[in-house]
């Protein structure tokens, strides 16, 4: 039977001049004694199989590997391949708003929000962007393309003080698709 397997989304790797090969991804991963190490297109998606550590030590240390070796902050967001089916299957906006979309986003935060910070992320919305929040996920539906948004990652992080990583939900349908481990396996 296969092992499940982790999904590390990290932020800042190939945007604002943080160029990282993803052999040199692979590499760092490896080095702290994972398995079956992959990556996924070349946005700091890195597949693998954990080791008997609980998630939260796991994504520290991960979390420090790759600032001693990179040289700047690589927040960490790790889900399990059943977790991120499920982020796949989530449908919070209407089928015609989804297909009529400029752009439609998820966001992997830590932890949930806080009351208060609902409220404040609720705040942000506008006509062009709609948001739902689903436990540790943010679902950002922008009705004119992301660069015209006024809504970003950046606005987000500011407005909250929470740090966040965005993928495109066709990424993440594409992750599910490819690492989630299907019933018949799990059974």
């Amino acid at each position: 039977m296969p092992r499940p397997k982790l999904i590390a989304f990290l932020r800042a790797i190939n945007v604002g001049g943080h160029n990282v090969t993803m052999e040199a991804l692979r590499t760092l991963f490896e080095s702290l004694g994972l398995k079956d190490v992959e990556t996924f297109i070349a946005s700091g998606n890195v597949i693998f199989t954990p080791p008997a550590t609980p998630i939260g030590t796991l994504q520290q240390k991960i979390e420090d590997r790759l600032g001693r070796s990179l040289g700047y902050e690589v927040k960490t967001f790790l889900r399990t391949d059943a977790e991120v089916a499920a982020i796949s299957r989530h449908r919070p906006f209407k089928d015609a708003d989804v297909k009529s979309a400029g752009a439609f986003n998820v966001g992997f935060l830590a932890q949930p929000l806080s009351a208060a910070a609902r409220k404040s992320l609720m705040a942000l919305k506008t006509e062009l962007d709609d948001l739902h929040l689903n436990g540790r996920e943010l679902y950002w539906l922008s009705r004119v393309k992301q660069s015209e948004s006024k809504f970003s990652n950046a606005l987000f992080e500011r407005t909250l003080k929470v740090r966040a990583t965005f993928r495109g939900v066709n990424t993440v349908a594409r992750l599910a698709a490819k690492y989630s481990l299907s019933p018949a396996d799990v059974g």
